[in-house]
């Protein structure tokens, strides 16, 4: 219906795949969730409210997941979530936050919470992905025309890591104004930086909030997760069997849809090098094969919670291709 192209990780010979033992044993596992994984998915209403309930009453992702004015006033302390630092809130770094939270106008009829999974690649989900009300992305992915059609291109949110600050554009130090031109193509979408997890992002990340506020004054915005919310959140999901150094950013974003929106539909989730239904190679991303981060965060732990709430008719997990 849409085969990979010839060059392209997903078109590796599925026999020689078979034939590694390494590999075998992925198939094993994924044959095995992919025999759990319901296929005709409907929402179930009352697992739907009852966990969002639970995530809503320890989290608050609404007034809690961003960093604003209203919840942390100038004289109070931000206290970093990876590391035993302190800040204080000068009127500089009041000034920075947005006054209140902007996910005050929820709920969102529909979310589209894009990971950045290989699994997305040749998948024909950009349609769908676009039409939903709120767009959610992960990592400042390309978003390219080549992609397009995999990955649509509409953006309401997009989290930024500050290592790509710090890697791609020398810590905006230097000439700021491509990594401005290169947000251009995220539209007027909130760029969520964690800024209070590391003592190091700090700096780069305030740069990164000024350089969009003076350069490109009415289009993207940086705003900062509170980390408050990100220890509440970790420890959330530690009761539910994610014991990670670090929850993965697309996690987050999950736990964040789950509160803002009525339906939360997601794509290009999938922690293995096999594609769940053709088990051809896949790429660890749609757009490149640098390895995951596996000391940092539980992947398959993550996956397995999110399979969970899908049997559940919590989330809409989309994995293959989309066909409308």
């Amino acid at each position: 219906q849409n085969p990979a192209k010839s060059n392209d990780a997903a078109a590796s010979n599925p026999d020689k795949v078979k034939q590694n033992p390494a590999k075998s044993k992925e198939i094993v596992t994924i044959k095995k969730l992919i025999s759990k994984y319901n296929n005709n998915w409907t929402k179930q209403e009352e697992n739907f409210k009852s966990f969002r309930s639970l995530l809503n009453s320890s989290c608050n992702a609404i007034s809690k997941a961003v960093v604003t004015q209203k919840n942390s006033p100038v004289g109070t302390n931000i206290t970093f979530d990876a590391e035993k630092k302190i800040v204080a809130v000068t009127l500089d770094l009041y000034n920075v936050f947005p006054k209140e939270s902007p996910f005050k106008k929820a709920p969102w009829d529909s979310c589209a919470v894009v990971g950045n999974g290989g699994i997305l690649a040749n998948s024909s989900c950009g349609k769908q992905i676009n039409s939903a009300s709120y767009v959610i992305r992960c990592n400042l992915p390309p978003l390219s025309n080549r992609h397009k059609k995999d990955t649509g291109n509409k953006t309401s949110l997009v989290t930024a890591n500050p290592s790509i600050f710090m890697q791609r554009y020398q810590s905006l130090t230097e000439r700021r104004r491509p990594f401005v031109n290169d947000m251009k193509l995220y539209g007027d979408a909130l760029i969520f930086v964690p800024a209070f997890s590391f003592w190091q992002n700090m700096a780069v990340s305030m740069r990164a909030f000024y350089s969009l506020e003076e350069i490109n004054s009415s289009g993207t915005q940086a705003i900062f997760f509170n980390p408050t919310y990100l220890k509440t959140l970790a420890g959330f999901w530690r009761g539910h069997g994610i014991k990670a150094v670090r929850l993965s950013s697309g996690i987050m974003m999950v736990s964040l849809a789950l509160e803002v929106c009525t339906k939360v539909h997601l794509y290009g989730f999938w922690p293995f090098e096999i594609h769940p239904f053709t088990h051809q190679q896949i790429t660890n991303h749609y757009y490149d094969n640098k390895p995951v981060n596996k000391k940092m965060h539980a992947m398959s732990a993550e996956f397995e919670a999110l399979m969970d709430l899908h049997n559940k008719g919590v989330i809409h997990l989309h994995l293959g291709e989309c066909t409308n």
